[in-house]
């Protein structure tokens, strides 16, 4: 019902800059609208722009072909399906992605994809009809030519989810984070997205944007903890006086307030360098703004479970899921 009045009001794909299927928002424009989902942790989906589909949706407009478009982009524009991206493997440090092992070999008009990967975020849905899988066509060559993409539809044979795998307890339903083996599974040539050798390129493409999302969803995320621990020290008395009357709560409030806001700025900063300059060429500031961004989050949202007392870690609040959730994402958008 959410998603439908979301759609009907035009609050729908407000990402994708620089091109005609989404909202025509820059990334500037865009990530306050991120920072305001981000107080939520299920907030995104209702406007179609959560993870991993945002980025897979990215993938495909700038790197499709127009049949891979026709076939998985405008159901997951439309909201009909949802996707996971598979890069991640158990094996190897997956952080330097020229450590993964899966194959992606050729065979006639076929690639035949072997291997395991686990933290496929977003195979655990239903509704989960496609996934973007990172392996080596080559093991030869220059080491960042070796990877490539491609497309794997869940119902293919050979597709097995082994597993779920829990972040601090979380599930992370209903999309969840899936440990899957690939066997011998067949998807045609046409599947190959931009073409062998062309993953890291692909890659870079795809995760500038996502970290942009990712970072102000957490401004999001640490401003409603700052607003709950602001609430709850106003109501409650401790050696005879309010909490909000201790020296200790106050610095930590206004140290709280000083992080969200210097953050905010870099990540702008990061949005606006994308937008003017490209996505390769504002490396650095999103480099900044991967690490900035969760550190102070987890900075934030800690002292508001400590002031929240025993509640703090507890279901009754969102703390301990806001926690989990930042720090989840130093590890997600790369150390």
């Amino acid at each position: 019902a959410l998603k439908t009045k979301a759609k009907e009001a035009g609050l729908w794909n407000l990402f994708l800059p620089e091109s005609s299927r989404g909202a025509g928002l820059t990334n500037f424009e865009y990530a306050p609208l991120c920072e305001v989902m981000g107080r939520v942790l299920w907030a995104a989906e209702v406007f179609n722009c959560s993870a991993p589909d945002t980025g897979n949706m990215e993938v495909l407009e700038r790197y499709g072909t127009e049949d891979q478009k026709r076939q998985w982009l405008e159901p997951l524009l439309d909201g009909r399906i949802r996707s996971g991206f598979a890069m991640t493997e158990p094996a190897v440090a997956s952080s330097d992605a020229s450590n993964i092992c899966t194959r992606i070999e050729r065979d006639g008009d076929e690639y035949v994809i072997n291997g395991r990967k686990w933290w496929t975020s977003g195979a655990g849905d239903p509704r989960c009809a496609v996934l973007i899988v990172m392996g080596k066509t080559a093991t030869t060559g220059e080491l960042h030519r070796q990877q490539s993409m491609i497309l794997v539809p869940m119902s293919a044979p050979g597709v097995r989810v082994l597993r779920p795998l829990h972040v601090f307890g979380y599930s992370d339903a209903p999309h969840g984070h899936m440990e899957i083996a690939f066997e011998n599974v067949r998807v045609p040539a046409s599947a190959m997205l931009l073409g062998e050798g062309r993953g890291f390129e692909i890659a870079q493409g795809r995760l500038g944007p996502g970290r942009i999302h990712h970072c102000m969803r957490l401004i999001g995320a640490a401003e409603r903890a700052l607003e709950a621990m602001v609430a709850r020290v106003k109501t409650r008395v401790a050696f005879g006086k309010e909490l909000a009357r201790h020296a200790s709560i106050q610095i930590d409030i206004a140290k709280s307030r000083c992080e969200i806001d210097q953050a905010r700025l870099l990540v702008l900063q990061a949005a606006h360098a994308m937008d003017t300059k490209g996505n390769k060429a504002a490396r650095k500031e999103i480099a900044m703004i991967k690490t900035v961004a969760p550190a102070m989050a987890l900075a934030v949202i800690d002292p508001a479970i400590q002031a929240h007392g025993a509640a703090g870690v507890s279901q009754d609040f969102p703390l301990a899921h806001l926690w989990a959730s930042a720090r989840t994402l130093r590890i997600a958008d790369g150390p």
